[in-house]
């Protein structure tokens, strides 16, 4: 399921697969073009928060300075490196669409969001048995994660600032439990590849605790996660380490969950109020501790409306030979090999941004990306897939 998230293959059941606006539910293009806007945001953060001058992210603690930064950038004037700050601070939020793309692509595939009576139920929890379930999801990440790994360890082993792994970092790697383990920040090498650990955390999750619950589980986790996190001190160790594991990502994968479930339509003007509503409780939201937990929902709220919106408005407009929603569906076609790769590129390139040619760096870095990426999804198509049992 988790190739789900990244490519451009959709379920069977017609409101992911079809490109049809159906109105309730994404369609295969709308959620291509969710994955797209994800991955730019995620490779061009991995990209900016590497380099010195620009606003620091929160977001695995939250530190009060580097919300003091924002402001600073957002009230002086917008130079040149503008949109380093915005990618640096806002783009690693691109985690939470994919989160969200998740629950709902499991919610779509295992549920089809049907009714089901006890019976039915008992014979469903028996056809996806929970080992098979795990087992088949371990796989697919594995797969995924093995092609990137190797790539950017024999990468990193030839370039300045190699990292040095010991036996157990890469033991946790294989076998996508490395977030478990003390200070995260230093032994998940490649820094994005934490994503893999959470991911299987949250298909565990997923099946033991909301394959066909009632709502109100799901509900309960999602507050549960939010007193623990909020019961840490913002800038400690504690709320780090829960945020790196499915405490950390409970609300947006919820929340896909519910929306698979329970989605009505919404109209062109709903959308429109709540896409701009959202944009400025992201921003607004970001400077509170207590209100930056909803952060993520926020985020996705902004990005499935912003979605609509562009489906529907080259709908009615003829763009020629041009079409947005286009780019962004490619672009979430290949996101999963992008996801993979983009750290190998990151490490050749960001040394010319770090230089001062920043705009230089970025550029070469987008394209090398890009198209090394076309190659990596090419390459995985080789791996065999396995099978759910």
């Amino acid at each position: 399921m988790f190739d789900k998230i990244f490519s451009s293959k959709g379920s069977k059941h017609p409101s992911i697969s079809s490109g049809e606006n159906t109105e309730e539910k994404l369609t295969r293009t709308e959620c291509n073009a969710l994955r797209g806007l994800a991955i730019i945001g995620i490779f061009l953060h991995n990209y900016c928060h590497w380099l010195r001058p620009m606003v620091k992210e929160n977001e695995y603690q939250y530190f009060q300075r580097n919300v003091d930064g924002l402001y600073r950038v957002l009230q002086g004037s917008w130079d040149e490196l503008f949109l380093f700050h915005i990618f640096s601070f806002f783009g690693h939020y691109g985690v939470p669409i994919f989160l969200f793309l998740s629950a709902y692509g499991l919610t779509m595939k295992y549920e089809k969001c049907s009714v089901i009576s006890p019976t039915e139920n008992m014979q469903a929890e028996r056809k996806l048995r929970r080992f098979g379930f795990i087992k088949y999801h371990w796989l697919k990440l594995f797969r995924m994660m093995i092609v990137g790994f190797v790539a950017f360890t024999m990468v990193d082993a030839i370039t300045i600032g190699q990292h040095h792994y010991k036996v157990m970092d890469i033991i946790g790697q294989m076998g996508l439990f490395n977030n478990l383990l003390t200070h995260p920040d230093d032994i998940i090498w490649p820094g994005p590849y934490w994503f893999f650990g959470l991911m299987i955390q949250l298909y565990i999750v997923y099946r033991l605790f909301l394959y066909r619950r009632h709502w109100t589980w799901n509900v309960t986790l999602i507050v549960l996660c939010f007193v623990i996190q909020i019961a840490c001190d913002p800038e400690g160790d504690a709320l780090n380490r829960w945020r790196y594991n499915f405490i950390g990502g409970m609300l947006p994968f919820g929340a896909g969950l519910l929306y698979a479930r329970y989605v009505r339509p919404w109209s062109t003007a709903t959308n429109l109020v709540a896409f701009i509503l959202s944009v400025f409780a992201i921003v607004l939201m970001s400077f509170s501790y207590l209100t930056w937990y909803f952060v993520p929902l926020a985020i996705c709220i902004a990005s499935i409306t912003f979605v609509k919106l562009l489906s529907r408005l080259e709908t009615t407009i003829d763009w020629k030979n041009f079409s947005l929603m286009g780019v962004l569906s490619w672009v979430g076609s290949i996101s999963a090999a992008l996801f993979v790769c983009h750290p190998i590129t990151r490490k050749i390139f960001i040394p010319i941004s770090k230089g001062g040619d920043y705009w230089t760096g970025l550029l070469l870095y987008i394209i090398a990306s890009l198209c090394l990426a076309w190659l990596f999804k090419e390459l995985m198509k080789k791996i065999p897939s396995p099978k759910l049992k």
